[in-house]
């Protein structure tokens, strides 16, 4: 298959939608972002890659993240975990506040903001030093020494994260959130800084990718069951209130951020990634989504 050719073709159709959307503009750092870009990067488990245009350019993966801290907590936790989180979608905004009161502060899925804020207050209990064991993680997932946090984003974002310090304080009230409400914002707003490009993340979720094969990567170790669970949370809470959209257009388990990168895998075959800064009105990248969509289209290769 001509993987260059489809992924030229998939850039030319998706030309129409370019100036649709705007960037994250409610975080002061994501709001200067450039939003006219795009760059893709296709990774076979085979050997061979395929890229195009800013394929190479970093930017703030945001809740892509997510997926990174879950797989350290859970290799910590193991199924103790899940007395901390749901496993469900969530079917409602990504920093609802309703539906952590309605279910008496534990969050729906590990990839809403209540879950992603659990699972730094469990890094921050179990690890000595969860910033460095953190990025050290992801720099050995993608094979990139120079992945780094970005402070100007974090302090951009902490700045104004007033709904998510809500949603911390509503934990705490529910008695699950163990470390200082200031000390878990920090880090959850660290984690989200983190800069990628779209190179950096399709290597990354290899691993992922290669979910019949043993998980030992930067001091996590999962096994091949974990990795598969992983896998299905990205497949039906990857993509906020639109996981079922994304499943029913593209097919395949992966998780997007309000930086407009979007990560997904086809296990045992490929991980691809994608990036354009404007964003729908569900916070994922239209650009990113509907390259997804025809790629999974015109190479007949979803999980389904």
């Amino acid at each position: 298959m001509d993987y260059q050719q489809i992924i030229e073709r998939i850039y030319e159709e998706i030309k129409p939608y370019e100036q649709e959307g705007k960037q994250a503009d409610y975080i002061p750092a994501l709001a200067r972002v450039n939003p006219d870009q795009f760059g893709l990067y296709l990774n076979l488990l085979s050997g061979e890659s395929y890229q195009l245009g800013g394929y190479d350019t970093r930017f703030s993966i945001q809740s892509i993240s997510k997926v990174f801290s879950l797989a350290i907590a859970l290799s910590i936790k193991g199924k103790e975990l899940w007395k901390r989180i749901g496993k469900e979608p969530s079917g409602t905004a990504f920093n609802s506040l309703v539906q952590l009161e309605y279910e008496h502060g534990i969050p729906r899925n590990p990839f809403i903001n209540a879950g992603a804020i659990v699972l730094a207050d469990v890094l921050l209990t179990e690890l000595e030093n969860p910033e460095e064991f953190f990025i050290q993680f992801v720099r050995a997932l993608s094979g990139n020494e120079e992945i780094d946090y970005s402070s100007e984003v974090a302090q951009s974002e902490q700045s104004c994260s007033y709904l998510n310090a809500s949603i911390a304080y509503l934990l705490k009230h529910h008695h699950n959130l163990n470390n200082r409400v200031e000390d878990v914002l920090h880090f959850y707003c660290m984690m989200c800084s983190v800069e990628m490009s779209c190179k950096d993340l399709a290597k990354a979720f290899t691993a992922f990718a290669r979910s019949s094969e043993p998980f030992s990567h930067g001091g996590v170790e999962l096994t091949t069951s974990r990795v598969k669970r992983i896998n299905a949370i990205m497949q039906t809470c990857g993509f906020y209130d639109e996981a079922g959209e994304f499943s029913f257009l593209v097919g395949l388990p992966g998780k997007s951020g309000v930086g407009g990168g979007i990560v997904a895998i086809h296990p045992a075959k490929y991980s691809i990634a994608v990036w354009s800064p404007r964003l729908n009105e569900r916070g994922n990248s239209i650009m990113g989504m509907k390259a997804l969509e025809l790629f999974t289209t015109m190479t007949s290769e979803s999980i389904f």
